[in-house]
């Protein structure tokens, strides 16, 4: 297997279908004794997994609208 001027493998079928790896399923890679191991992430290891967690028990209160939260965290300006 060759890996692509921009870094990418393909990782085969059998060993996708073998441990899981679905689209979109997270993994990170590891080197041990000069290898790289890809290790399927837990749902818990996601990124953002701490903060939606945290996220889902809080009540915000705000007098924002919709639109205008998705503008501050767009980093757009209000008028």
């Amino acid at each position: 297997m060759r890996i692509t001027s921009k870094g990418q493998v393909t990782i085969p079928q059998e060993i996708r279908e073998q441990c899981g790896l679905l689209p979109h399923t997270q993994v990170r890679f590891v080197v041990e004794n000069g290898r790289v191991l890809i290790e399927k992430e837990s749902p818990n290891g996601s990124p953002g997994s701490e903060g939606l967690q945290r996220l889902r028990g809080v009540r915000l209160r705000t007098r924002l609208s919709t639109d205008e939260l998705l503008a501050l965290t767009r980093g757009e300006k209000q008028s």
